[in-house]
């Protein structure tokens, strides 16, 4: 574990890779592009013999995360959902995986469909309903994965104390920190088995990357996730592991106008009278609130809200819009909409999405870190026109 572990978030996300070229003294850690690395002789391996297996860019960034992490073992992936999917190697045929109900759409899509082809048995619950969440552990399961906030209702659930619960019958627990980064909050801190992303995100906070990466708290864990990253060929590329590593150098700055940006965006929602709800953990009456100051060092940028109108006014709204792009993905410097049951919850089967309280009417927001005068002017001329 590095040094790194002890200075301050924002520190450590700057120095990153900082003086650690031991060839050519380059300040910023060089590009790896080589695919395969010379021997030193016969049996005589290097550190790196093969980038599939280890490439000192990913090395590199991988050590970065698990560092701001506070956790043992960095393995960056190709997406990441290629992240939760490496999490599926740890389970068999008789294991038991408890997933929540209203978790990203892509995670649910895998983790059913793997279910239906018997890799594991899996339980999908209301993780907030504590009777629900108790007969579920009860069951015993190999693998308990927790999305807080949750994609794209905003709903938390206490991680330390799940986690708690999770232990007490055997259970590792994973968690999706996506929306919030290593900036916000730190599962392994709470007690979490593993934490992972997709970097695509507020990682990397500049939409041209595809990744993910997850981070153990114990090296055996990690060591073993290691091992099946290489054997079923996940792990990231080196030139996607450069550019989200120096997206990462500025996350911390990023994140704080982020959040600047997006509570003043929320305010102006919740007055708006073509909204019903606001859906934000930043307010004071949202059911997660205090749990968001008691495990968060902030409450995102990352809200959702029903339109009312139905679909009709959804699609008035985008039509309407000139600085929020429409678009998949969350976490960059610009301003992204959304709407879920047709975009990244569309894999979701409607029942599903209904009974995780995702209507048609659901907008998602990824507040970017424009003028916040130019957000609010787009956002209030959309929906005016929204209810025409």
């Amino acid at each position: 574990m590095s040094n790194a572990k002890v200075k301050n978030i924002t520190t450590s996300a700057v120095r990153a890779g900082i003086n650690t070229d031991k060839h050519h003294g380059a300040v910023v850690a060089p590009i790896h592009l080589s695919s395969t690395y010379s021997l030193k002789g016969f049996n005589d391996k290097r550190q790196f013999d093969y980038s599939r297996t280890g490439n000192p860019t990913r090395a590199t960034f991988a050590q970065a995360i698990a560092d701001l992490e506070q956790g043992s073992v960095g393995i960056v992936t190709s997406t990441g959902m290629s992240s939760v999917h490496l999490i599926c190697q740890l389970l068999s045929t008789e294991d038991i995986v408890v997933i929540p109900h209203d978790c990203y759409g892509g995670s649910f899509r895998l983790f059913t469909h793997l279910a239906k082809r018997g890799q594991f048995q899996l339980i999908v619950v209301d993780q907030n309903d504590q009777t629900a969440l108790k007969a579920a552990l009860a069951k015993q399961p190999k693998l308990v994965l927790l999305e807080s906030p949750s994609n794209p209702l905003l709903r938390l659930v206490d991680i330390e104390e799940i986690t708690k619960a999770c232990h007490d019958v055997g259970a590792l627990v994973a968690v999706d920190n996506t929306f919030l980064s290593p900036a916000l909050q730190q599962p392994l801190e709470l007690g979490a088995d593993i934490v992972f992303h997709s970097t695509t995100k507020y990682i990397n906070g500049h939409s041209d990357v595809v990744g993910g990466v997850l981070v153990t708290k114990e090296q055996a864990l990690g060591e073993e996730l290691a091992w099946w990253a290489n054997c079923i060929g996940i792990t990231g590329s080196a030139f996607d592991s450069f550019l989200a590593l120096r997206g990462l150098k500025t996350l911390p700055i990023r994140m704080k106008q982020h959040q600047e940006n997006a509570l003043q965006v929320a305010s102006f929602l919740k007055d708006h009278n073509a909204i019903d709800n606001v859906y934000f953990p930043g307010f004071e009456d949202h059911p997660g609130h205090e749990i968001a100051k008691k495990q968060q060092a902030g409450f995102g940028a990352m809200l959702s809200f029903d339109l009312k109108g139905g679909v009709a006014a959804v699609k008035k709204l985008f039509a309407n819009l000139e600085l929020f792009t429409l678009a998949q993905s969350l976490g960059g410097v610009e301003s992204l909409i959304n709407h879920p049951p047709t975009m990244t919850h569309a894999g979701m089967e409607e029942s599903a999405r209904l009974e995780a309280g995702i209507t048609n009417s659901l907008v998602r927001i990824s507040v970017g870190i424009e003028d916040i005068n130019d957000i609010l002017a787009d956002l209030a001329n959309g929906l005016s026109k929204s209810q025409l």
